[in-house]
């Protein structure tokens, strides 16, 4: 029996992972054409896709304990 946070999470947390990862990866990759190409103004796009997906990532973090804490206590998961 696998105990990874991967096969026991329920799909909210395997949604809100991925969009958070997905969202990070997209503003690294418009970080990086900002500074390829000079455009000051896309920076900021950039920052606000990559604090979007901590967020993102973060709140998947918090569902993944609160659904370890359920499972501990016996309930079943939403």
């Amino acid at each position: 029996m696998s105990i990874t946070p991967w096969d026991n999470g329920s799909r909210l947390y395997r949604t809100l992972l991925l969009s958070g990862m997905a969202s990070i990866f997209l503003g690294i990759v418009l970080s990086i054409l900002a500074t390829a190409l000079s455009a000051q103004w896309l920076y900021w796009p950039a920052l606000i896709c990559i604090g979007a997906g901590l967020a993102t990532h973060v709140s998947a973090q918090v569902i993944r304990f609160r659904d370890a804490r359920a499972r501990q206590a016996g309930r079943p998961r939403d």
